[in-house]
C-alpha cells in the first residue's frame, strides 16, 4: 500500500489507517513531510518530499509517485511506453 501522509490536518487519521493495514500483513510504503518522524515508525518504507506549504504538497508528491509507478512497471517487465489496456486516445500525425 502507498500512504500519503503529507497533510498534517489528515495526519492522524492516516496514521491510524497504515496501522490498521499494518495489521493485516500488508507493506506499506509512505510519502511523508521531511521531519515526520511518527511514520518511519509505522511503515516499511518512507520516501520524504520537502516541507512546504499544504496546498503545495499533491504538486510535490506526484513527480517521486510517478518514479515509484515507472520502477515498478520496469521490475515487473511491462513495457512502459506502450501499456496494456490503454485505449488509444492521442493520434499521432
Amino acid at each position: 500500500m502507498i500512504a500519503l501522509a503529507t497533510q498534517q490536518s489528515l495526519f492522524e487519521k492516516m496514521l491510524s489507517n497504515i496501522k490498521e493495514v499494518k495489521a493485516r500483513d500488508a507493506t506499506v510504503i509512505a510519502l511523508a513531510m521531511e521531519g515526520i518522524k511518527e511514520v518511519e515508525k509505522v511503515v516499511d518504507h518512507v520516501m520524504h518530499i520537502p516541507t512546504t506549504h499544504p496546498v503545495l504538497a499533491p504538486i510535490l508528491s506526484v513527480v517521486p509517485l510517478q518514479l515509484l509507478a515507472y520502477r515498478m512497471a520496469v521490475a515487473r517487465g511491462s513495457d512502459v511506453d506502450q501499456p496494456r489496456n490503454l485505449a488509444k486516445s492521442v493520434t499521432v500525425e
